[in-house]
This record gives structure tokens, C-alpha cells and sequence, in this order.
């Protein structure tokens, strides 16, 4: 298989209903992981609280820029990441 010239790495947000439980999420294969967390083998605290609904997403070329704004959003107080939702998606609808 030759290698990737360009890599996709994906931060979300996963939840249940609007303003509900969030999930803050990484994946290098947002396809694969979205997939697990509809059939609920995501993580055990989405597969517990039913979060299956993507409501926001970032993508990036490099996994420390991923990781570290992974690690920004889960520092965030949580009406942050409401406003971060709901700036792009403010109907909460399923990107998925």
C-alpha cells in the first residue's frame, strides 16, 4: 500500500440530544470510529449515554494538532463547547 501524501485527522463532538451529554472525540478514521459509535463499541461512556449524534467536527493534516485541540475542547468549560456547537450547527442536527 503506498503511503499517504496527506493524512486526515478528525476532533468531534458526539452527543445524545441538543444541550445534552457531550463526548469529545479523536480519530484518524472518522468513518471507522463514527460507525463503531453508531453500533455502540465507540467508547464505553458514549456506547452508556447513547451518543451517537456528531454535531461538530474539525479536521487536520497533523495528528499533534488533532490531539492537542482534543485535549483544548476537553479542558473547556462546558457552555464553551455549547457556544462551539452551536456557532456552526446551532440546530444540533447529525453531520453523520
Amino acid at each position: 500500500m503506498p503511503k499517504r501524501a496527506y493524512h486526515n485527522y478528525w476532533v468531534y463532538i458526539l452527543t445524545n440530544k441538543p444541550r445534552g451529554v457531550l463526548y469529545i472525540g479523536f480519530s484518524g478514521g472518522i468513518d471507522d470510529r463514527m460507525e463503531r459509535h453508531k453500533l455502540g463499541e465507540g467508547s464505553s461512556f458514549a456506547s452508556k449515554y447513547k451518543l451517537t449524534r456528531l454535531v461538530y467536527f474539525e479536521e487536520y493534516q497533523y495528528v499533534n494538532d488533532a490531539i492537542a485541540r482534543e485535549k483544548q475542547l476537553k479542558n473547556w468549560h462546558r457552555q464553551w463547547k455549547i457556544n462551539l456547537v452551536e456557532k456552526e450547527n446551532p440546530n444540533w442536527d447529525d453531520l453523520w
